[in-house]
Order: C-alpha cells, then structure tokens, then sequence
C-alpha cells in the first residue's frame, strides 16, 4: 500500500512562529491516498532539523484503508521552530516522544486517575461504583505542582431561578457538579485526554439536569491543562432560568497577605495588578524594595527589614478579600473589590473588553483560569473569593450571575398560527415558518475553551500577558493550501490564483465579502452566551439594520452554507482571520442551532430570530458538512462528537416530516409502512455527509453501506436526482427505485450537495451515481429545449441561478464541453438577480442620528447572496478558471 515517502509542509496559522509554545498544539494533516498504511509510520521534524517528539493518531481512512487525516501533537516548546513537516518512511518510526523526561503518562490508581506530564499532575476522582459509595462532585480532583497542590476541588456550579423579575428579588437554587463518567480517550506520550461526564445536581438534592461533558488535555511538559466543556440545556423554558454556570475551584495559599497577588486581563493587553494587601500608596513607605517586589509579584523582603512603621501598623491595612470583574455586554467590563462579606463593594477599574484571565498566586504557586472568547460570550464574571483565608476560591462564570437570568422563551405568542394554512401565512409576510411548541430550546448545547494555568510562583506580568494573548489566539500548525489541493480533500476548489485579470477581479471580490462580514461581526455585536458565532440572515435597508427581528431573516443557522463558504475560502487562501470566523461559526452552528438529545435530537432549526424558534427541523443544518473541515483540521474531540451523534439521523424521519405543511401526497410519507419521503438535495446530501464522516471516521459498516447502497439506487431511479424526492426503506437503508417522476427544488444543491457530491465521486466509483449528477448538473440550466428533450419536460422552479453555475461548471469539466463553461460563466456573471460582479458590491458608511452607531453597509449583498457568490465563485475558479472570459 505504500509508496514514495509521503512530505506534508506545515505553516503556522498567524504566519509567524511563537516566540514560545508553553500549551504545545493539535492539528491534523492529510494523507495522500494509499501512501501511509499506519501512523506508526509518520514523523514532524523541523524543517532542515531534527525530529521533534509528536504523537500521531489517525482521524479518518481512506476507503482502501490507508490513513486519510492524522491526528498530531507536539507539547511545550521554548522555541517554536518557523516551519515544520510531517513526513512518512518505509519502517515504523522509534517513539522519542515516549522516552523524553516529559512525556505524558497515565496512573490509574485505587479510586482515581492521575495524569503526569513531567511539570504538573492532575487527578481525576472515578465516579461511585455502588450506591454506597460517596458521589463524585469534582470534575478534577487535585493539580499539584513541584510536589505542591495548586488547586484542588476543581468542580462546576450552576444557578437557577424559576421566574424572572426586574427587582431583583427572585430566589436561586443553587447546582453543583454530579459526575458519572471519567474516561482515559488518549494516554500520551504528548497529549493525554480524560472525558469527565455528569449533570448538574442540586446543592439541597433532588433535580438534576444540565447534562456536560468536559474534557481535559494534557500536553507533555506544559504547565497549563485545557479544557473543552459543553453543557446541553434541557429545562423548561417557561419556568427554568439559569441564572449563572460557572467552573470553580479552591487554591490552597501560604504566603503573608501582602505576598498574594491577583491578576486580571483586561483589554488591549493591561492587566488589573494588585496585591491582597497592598503596600504602595501608603501613608508610610515599607521600602523601594518592598513595593517594587510587590509590584513584580515576588516575595517581599523579611517585615524586619522594613520601615518598622509600616511593618508594625500592617494589620491596619485592609485585606481586600474577595475581587469580581464582569462583562455584561460586548463594550464593557468592571471591576470590583471588598474586604469580606458584609462590606461595601468598591470600585476598582473598568474598561472595554476583558480578556478573560484571572488568578490568585503567592510565591509558593497558585492558580490562574483563562476562557477563551471571554468577551465575545458575554456576559462572563471573574470571581475570587477568600483571598485572606488559607483557601481561595476561584470562579469563572461561563454566565455571570449578576447579568440577567437566561429567558429561553419563544419570543411571541403565536399570533394565532394554530394551523398550517395559518402558518404559511405567516411564512408569507415575516419569513417565519412558526408551529406552537416547535419554538424550543429544550435539547441544544454551547461549548466553551478554558485553560487552567498551574504555577509554582505569582509569573512575571508580561509572561502572564503573552499567556492571555496566546489563550486567545492559540498558536496552531496548519498543511499549507498547496497540500490540501494536491493531496484532493474536499472536493472542487483550488488556492488562490490571480494570474489573469479576470481571476484577479474575482478574488477581490471574495476578499471584499470576506472583509465585509468580518467586520459586521464587530460593528453589529453579534456576540453573546446564545449568539456568538452566527450571522444575520437579511439585511433592513430603510432601518439600516439586519434584520434581527423580522422571523426568518435574523439569525442565518447555515442557511445556504455560509460555514461552507468561510471554510472553502481558508482552505484556498490560509487566512487566519478567516479560519478563526470559521472556528466560531463551527461551534456556534454545530452546538447551539442543532439539538444533541429529546424529540430532535439529530436535526436543526432553519434560520430566525431565535436560534432554536423556526419549525422547520431539518437535517441540512445540522449535517456534518459544515463541521468535518473544522474536524481534521484541528482533531477536536468535541466536534468529532458531533459527527458521531448524527450517525442515526435518518430515523428523524420517522417522526418529523421535513415538508409536512406542503406534503400534497400524503402516500409519500407513511412511516408505518416503511415509506420516508427523503429529499434528493438537502436531506439526502447530510445523510450522505453524515454517513461519509461516519465511515471514514469510525469505519462503521452500516454507516458505510447506506452510503453507497443510496449512491447506486439514485443511480438507479430512472431520473436521478432530478426525480426530486425518493422513499426511503429505513431498515434496509436503501431508496426504491421504480419512482419515475422530474422535479426540482432551487434549495437542494445549496446545502453541501455540491461538495459531498464531488468529493464522493472522486472517492468511491458507484455505477450509475456519477451519471445522475452529471446529468443534473447539466441540464438544471440547461434551456428549456435541452431540459424537454431529455426528460420530457421542462423544470419548474429553476432560481439563484448564480449558485447553480457551479453545476454547470461541473458538467462542463466533466465533459469537455467548451459551450457549457462559456454558459456557466454566463449564469455566474449574468443571470444571478444577487451579486453579478464586483462593481455592485458597494461600501457606503452610514452615521449620525439614522442609526444607533457609525456602520458600514453594502445595500446588494446578505448572507445568502454571499455565501453562494462565494461558493459558485471558488468552484467555478476551480473548474473553469481557464475557461473565465477576457
């Protein structure tokens, strides 16, 4: 199976080595097919340098077997090399990473698992085994340190309140951490991962909900542990309010009150710097040497030395004992102090956009705990609490508790929408296709980064601050765009190329929508616990405001790809910015528009002003097409559980009809009888994205033969996919295929078809499937002439026309048909009622009393304009380029 030696060139993501990688990194890389049959045969070396320890896992297969994506890691370095490669040899590669001083290793110890990376160690207490054994409440148990517990009791908390109020006055019952899983899923020697699984319980027993995952990565000689936690609500809208949810943890400390230091980030790199008990500003000075040690952290010098009248007046400086900041919108954050319970809160500093770092150290150690997009998932709190007790106490509210409970009500009453009729009614004026109880949260999820830092001492403030900005920014290798092409992953696209004219002005004009909607993220503030990650769907000239409370056009939820579209354009382009609007969306997207458990759980909410309020449930917003890239580019573990919970997906079928409230035949769908109706487009391209991920991930046989079996039976239908909609055997996981009808639907190739679809036929060779997607992609353009010639009539409902130039592009290349690139290129440039080129895309500043800030608006383009033009754009680059008129 093996061939010539296999050289991936890696990149850093920023372009520019860090000047140290203290957390190391994760990635993936791509294989070229049938080249490397195991990773025991794969090695990163320093580009012109030596072999560096890495651990490498596989991530997918080819389907002959060979190893498609590898997962790689390399811990902490003191000097990041500027560039690196994977390379492959004939002979299984000596594991150096194993035998380094600092390689990770896992204990599995009478009632707990320790993990040691040669800086820290982290013990995890296993869940009872027996009803009379104690619970497990702490979803880590101890991190020490150079023989010294740093934290201990690391643990989750969370708040609730049954009735929301606007004086206050509402009572809270207070939740903690229940764990019921701990599991080893990767034991070093570079990165070791512990999943921690349970619910939130009640302090004074009795509920439990808010299940959460948690996992915790472990990189050889780091002194920081990650973690990755996702938290699924499942309460009752109308009456559960969770108000706070945080990660706490208790912090043994030793030193003198004055000799104990609290660290907050705060935006643009400051920090908020101060001692427990302070020893500048005083009446009497202690000593240069002595505030100049508490400025820089260090212990101060022994009190005899000082200036004995500040050292025998020291218990008359107060000990401020408990430290807040919040950040209750995108704009604004503050910081308070007091000495203890039952005193005055006072003011200590504010600013614009914290970056979401606290920690309370002495010169023995202490515990610093960074969120990752702090400010961008408002509102967030920092708490330290006990600082003047031998224990402090640590918390990093996820939802702060001083903002406004949680109201995950449906936003209207219904308006009288008691019937279909009624609600495509609806459909008709707002967009919104609503239906009473579908407006539900109950079942969707938000995924948080933390970092916990473990220190043997209070760290120099500007470490601290390059800490912050790396816990922000991670550090991330990356294949190079060239590498990705050639090795042929992800279907038809290609780096970007403005070697003609024609090519240069089309790529201005995907860095123009590029740069547009990176920059309405910030101008809009689409920020939030719930929103962070998303964009708005349409766009309000006369308000100069997306529409953000008009039904269906707020909130996109994937509507016609735009993941798609920023993934594509960093695949083609290595952006970092682009890549880090991409990773939000994936999370945001993947998590929140996607229910993970009760009677949707598998499918998603179509776009509107809540993530979760449209009726529509369908596949295509949560299909894996919009998550894999994100997946092997990154091996993240949690996105990986997204694609794995998908793998039964089709058995929504049986109880939520995509197209209930247009069915005209009703005989069509009789689950009954065994008889889905599965849309050809939308909701067979994510079953087939979902199979796909599912095979080459996992290798599951069914997954892999409901792929192929769909594949030949499309095959099979006397007119492919145009026949629209087939019924699906769901226990045998194949079409019928005696149904011989023609129709079209506008929507089904701008779901992910397109790239599933290319990347398929590249793959495996199914008889009859390449057929029926050449034959669609030709002829959805085609002129009604062509269209009644070939199938005995023309199509009804042919639209965004522009999108739907890729297929002909396709057909085209496929062909060797010089007249159908000349006609796709013509749809791309002509037809399309959207975009049409780079001279409407138009910038325009708008100011003054018109509208609450200064913005920028671009009056032709919206979301889904943008995200097709993008993708028609980078196919037909791909396909045609050399066929794109002078």
């Amino acid at each position: 199976m093996t061939g010539s030696a296999v050289t991936v060139p890696l990149r850093w993501l920023d372009d520019v080595a860090p000047d140290r990688l203290p957390e190391g990194a994760t990635w993936g890389v791509p294989l070229p097919r049938s080249r490397v049959d195991a990773v025991g045969r794969l090695a990163l070396r320093e580009v012109g340098g030596a072999i560096v320890p890495a651990q490498f896992w596989p991530l997918a297969t080819w389907p002959d077997g060979s190893v498609k994506w590898t997962g790689v890691a390399i811990g902490a370095l003191e000097r990041p090399a500027a560039a690196y490669e994977v390379v492959s040899t004939d002979d299984d590669v000596p594991d150096a990473a194993a035998e380094a001083s600092a390689a990770v290793v896992v204990r599995r110890e009478v009632g707990e698992v320790v993990v040691a990376n040669g800086v820290l160690e982290i013990a995890f207490a296993l869940p009872a085994a027996t009803a009379q054994e104690p619970p497990v409440d702490t979803i880590a148990r101890r991190i020490v340190r150079e023989g010294r517990v740093i934290a201990e009791d690391v643990r989750l908390v969370s708040l609730l309140q049954h009735e929301v109020d606007d004086d206050g006055t509402a009572s809270r019952r207070r939740f903690g951490s229940r764990v019921a899983v701990v599991e080893v899923e990767q034991d070093g020697p570079v990165r070791a991962v512990v999943r921690v699984e349970g619910v939130h319980r009640a302090d004074d027993g009795g509920r439990e909900w808010l299940p959460f995952t948690v996992r915790f990565v472990v990189m050889a000689g780091s002194p920081q542990v990650r973690l990755v936690h996702t938290v699924v609500w499942d309460g009752d809208a109308g009456s559960d309010f969770l108000a706070g949810l945080g990660v706490r943890a208790d912090v043994p400390l030793r030193a003198p009150l004055h000799d104990r230091h609290v660290r907050l980030a705060g935006a643009d790199g400051g920090f908020f710097a101060e001692a427990v008990r302070g020893l500048t500003g005083l009446r009497r000075d202690p000593g240069a040497d002595v505030r100049a040690a508490q400025i820089r952290g260090e212990a101060t010098p022994p009190t005899d030395t000082w200036n004995p009248e500040v050292s025998r007046r020291l218990d008359l400086i107060p000990a401020w004992g408990d430290v807040t900041l919040t950040q209750l919108s995108a704009d604004g954050f503050g910081i308070r102090k007091r000495t203890a319970p039952g005193h005055a809160w006072i003011d200590a500093g504010a600013g614009g956009r914290a970056e979401g770092y606290v920690a309370v150290t002495d010169p023995t150690g202490g515990l610093g705990v960074g969120i990752r997009s702090f400010w961008q998932s408002h509102p967030g709190q920092l708490d330290l609490r006990g600082l003047a007790r031998d224990r402090a106490e640590v918390t990093a509210w996820l939802h702060a508790p001083q903002a406004q409970p949680m109201d995950l009500r449906f936003y209207h009453d219904g308006l009288g929408q008691d019937d279909f009729a009624s609600q495509l009614e609806g459909l008709e004026i707002t967009y919104e296709d609503y239906e009473p109880g579908f407006g539900d949260a109950h079942g969707v999820a938000r995924t948080h980064e933390l970092t916990l830092f473990a220190y043997a001492a209070t760290a120099p403030i500007d470490e601290v601050a390059a800490s912050v900005s790396r816990l922000q920014r991670p550090p991330l290798l990356q294949p190079t765009p060239a590498h990705l092409h050639e090795v042929g992953v992800f279907g038809d696209w290609a780096p970007v190329d403005r070697s003609t004219a024609g090519r240069a002005e089309i790529e201005d004009s995907l860095d123009f929508l590029l740069d547009y909607y990176l920059g309405q993220v910030d101008q809009r503030r689409w920020y939030g616990f719930w929103n962070y990650g998303d964009v708005m769907h349409a766009y309000d000239l006369d308000r100069h405001v997306w529409r953000y409370d008009v039904g269906g056009y707020a909130w996109d939820n994937s509507e016609l790809s735009p993941d798609l579209w920023l993934w594509y354009s960093y695949l083609r382009s290595g952006r970092a910015d682009v890549f880090r609007m991409a990773e939000a969306m994936t999370r945001h997207t993947g998590e929140v528009d996607v229910y993970h458990l009760g009677r949707w759980q598998g499918l998603g909410s179509r776009h509107n002003v809540q993530h979760w309020g449209c009726s529509a449930k369908q596949l295509r917003i949560s299909s894996p097409i919009y998550r894999r890239i994100y997946h092997y580019l990154t091996a993240d573990e949690r996105v990986g559980d997204l694609l794995t919970e998908l793998r039964d997906s089709d058995a929504r079928f049986l109880d939520t009809d995509p197209t209930r409230k247009v069915r005209t035949d009703a005989g069509t769908y009789r689950p009954d009888r065994g008889a889905l109706a599965v849309g050809l487009g939308t909701d067979w391209g994510a079953l087939a994205a979902t199979w796909l991920a599912d095979w080459e991930r996992t290798g599951d046989e069914r997954s892999r033969d409901r792929l192929l079996g769909t594949m030949a039976d499309i095959g099979a239908l006397p007119h492919g996919f145009l026949t629209g909609e087939a019924l699906y055997d769901i226990d045998a996981g194949r079409f019928d295929t005696t149904r011989d009808r023609v129709a079209v639907s506008h929507l089904s190739a701008v779901f992910g078809l397109v790239e599933v679809c290319s990347e398929l036929i590249t793959l495996v060779d199914v008889p009859g499937f390449r057929e029926a997607w050449l034959e669609y992609c030709r002829l959805y353009l085609a002129s009604p002439e062509e269209q009644e010639a070939a199938v005995g009539q023309r199509l009804a409902g042919i639209h965004l026309e522009q999108a739907h130039s890729r297929l002909t592009a396709y057909a085209a290349v496929t062909t060797g048909d010089e007249r159908l690139a000349d006609a796709a290129w013509q749809a791309f440039e002509g037809i399309g009622e959207w975009l049409v080129h780079r001279r409407d895309f138009v910038l325009r500043r708008v100011e003054g009393p018109h509208v609450l800030n200064p913005v920028d608006e671009a009056p032709s383009v919206g979301t889904n304009d943008v995200a097709q033009y993008g993708l028609a754009a980078i196919q037909n680059l791909a396909l045609i380029g050399d066929r794109l008129p002078r």
